[in-house]
């Protein structure tokens, strides 16, 4: 079953305790990584206020009074000199697992996908998964996202690395 009724917009700062909870729920089930909650909440403060880092979007459903967040999708910016513009990377996507299947991951990727085709600086959209996230893996070709060339590696200041790295 999808869902028609999906509605989608830009995060707002009343938005960060919703932010924080996905964020948190995201890093736990996908890389078994218990975030520091005040970090977690600074940081996504600090990325609502700065527009130069990114943006969030939500997706909400109908609830019985008001709309009810199901998911979440953060933008950030990578340069391309290549291509004399931006790529959108798609990071931090959430859905809550009971609102799994319906359609929110792809009403908040074709929202996504028509905003930066609409964009002449932007060139491109990326996102990473995790190497063992088979089914997310599948749910982005779905939507005709596809692997990518490159590997990426880092050397993270803050957290330490993963347990499922080799």
């Amino acid at each position: 079953m999808i869902i028609e009724r999906i509605h989608i917009r830009p995060a707002r700062q009343d938005d960060v305790e919703t932010l924080v909870m996905f964020n948190a729920a995201m890093a736990l089930e996908t890389e078994s990584r218990r975030l520091d909650l005040a970090t977690l909440r600074k940081g996504t403060l600090a990325f609502l206020e700065s527009p130069g880092y990114g943006f969030y979007i939500v997706a909400e459903l109908p609830g019985d009074t008001s709309y009810k967040p199901v998911g979440q999708l953060m933008i950030t910016y990578e340069w391309s000199d290549w291509r004399n513009g931006a790529f959108w990377w798609i990071q931090s996507v959430y859905v809550v697992p009971d609102r799994r299947g319906l359609g929110v991951f792809r009403a908040m990727h074709n929202h996504i996908l028509v905003k930066a085709k609409a964009d002449p600086r932007v060139c491109g959209l990326r996102l990473y998964v995790e190497r063992e996230n088979r089914r997310a893996q599948t749910v982005y070709q779905r939507v005709g996202l596809l692997p990518s060339v490159y590997t990426v590696y880092e050397q993270d200041f803050v957290l330490a690395p993963s347990k499922h790295l080799p």
